[in-house]
């Protein structure tokens, strides 16, 4: 009998999808020290102008801002410090490759908790251009007029 996994969102890094297009999502685990992960309970992680990077076979994130836990004292450690991500070696091999031919970049959308660990979602994106906001602004806002329409329609 399969258990039901429970999870809690912690942050959404809401600007990703904004500025890239999602190609494909992954999971991997991150290694964390225990103030940290008290820190990410009570909310405190932020995602923003994060992003990740293959240095030496190992899967970093950067820029990823944890703040500090109020209750720690020696065994807080830097906010913005690189973390390293846990993924399997095939898999971090197959998004290197991906990284390099086709140029795409790993951005972190997501930390939530599954079960008792964090965990993040990565997302392997490519840039939009201006255009391309301009018309994704351009579709939501039309959508958005035509359900509100639609909406009164049914009313009247």
């Amino acid at each position: 009998m399969a258990e039901k996994e429970n999870t809690k969102t912690i942050t959404v890094n809401k600007k990703a999808r904004h500025d890239y297009f999602i190609i494909e999502s992954f999971e991997a685990g991150i290694e964390l020290v225990g103030t940290e992960v008290k820190s990410i309970r009570q909310g405190g992680a932020n995602l923003k102008d994060s992003w990740c990077n293959i240095e030496g076979g190992e899967l970093i994130v950067k820029q990823m801002h944890i703040s500090p836990y109020e209750h720690g004292n020696v065994f807080n450690r830097d906010p913005v410090r690189q973390r390293k991500l846990l993924m399997h070696k095939m898999e971090i091999n197959r998004l290197y490759g991906l990284m390099k031919q086709q140029s795409f970049t790993l951005i972190p959308l997501s930390i939530y908790f599954k079960g008792s660990r964090v965990k993040m979602q990565l997302g392997l994106c490519k840039g939009k251009k201006l255009y391309d906001k301009r018309d994704d602004q351009s579709k939501r806002d039309s959508e958005r007029e035509i359900s509100r329409v639609m909406k009164e329609r049914n009313r009247g």
